[in-house]
């Protein structure tokens, strides 16, 4: 069913209706899983083009990530992460196509029409651009 299944992650709360979700399907495809999280500030943004160190924001960010990844893979998960800069769905998409996953799976905020014309929706994004199935998990507020 699914060989491959990418997980963005927000590093926040929201995460886990989703990390909690996706265990039993990982499980059930023998899936591997791909963790992504994308940094979309201004340094971040930069940080490769002006050779800038690693923010308290971006080691916070990596050490996330590994944390997830070895709860995961100690209950047997085939993990793999991703910590990038830019925007957020073409990132995302980005490594979509170079992993060939086969699912997007993703707790949402849930926001409303007006909130999402304001701020734009990661989700919203990814769904207007892939052909990939996504799977999103409305996280509780």
């Amino acid at each position: 069913m699914y060989r491959k299944i990418l997980i963005p992650l927000d590093i926040s709360p929201i995460d886990l209706p989703i990390l909690r979700h996706i265990r039993s399907l990982a499980r059930l495809t023998n899936a591997e899983l791909v963790f992504v999280h994308v940094a979309d500030g201004y340094a971040a943004r930069l940080q490769q083009e002006l050779d800038l160190a690693d923010s308290e924001e971006i080691k916070d960010d990596r050490a996330y990530l590994a944390e997830k990844a070895k709860e995961f893979t100690q209950e047997g998960f085939q993990v793999k992460n991703f910590l990038l800069a830019g925007d957020p769905a073409t990132e995302i998409l980005k490594v979509a196509e170079k992993e060939q996953c086969d699912l997007i799976a993703m707790s949402t905020h849930g926001h409303r029409f007006f909130k999402d014309i304001l701020l734009g929706s990661v989700a919203e994004n990814l769904r207007h651009r892939t052909d990939t199935p996504i799977l999103m998990i409305r996280a509780s507020k």
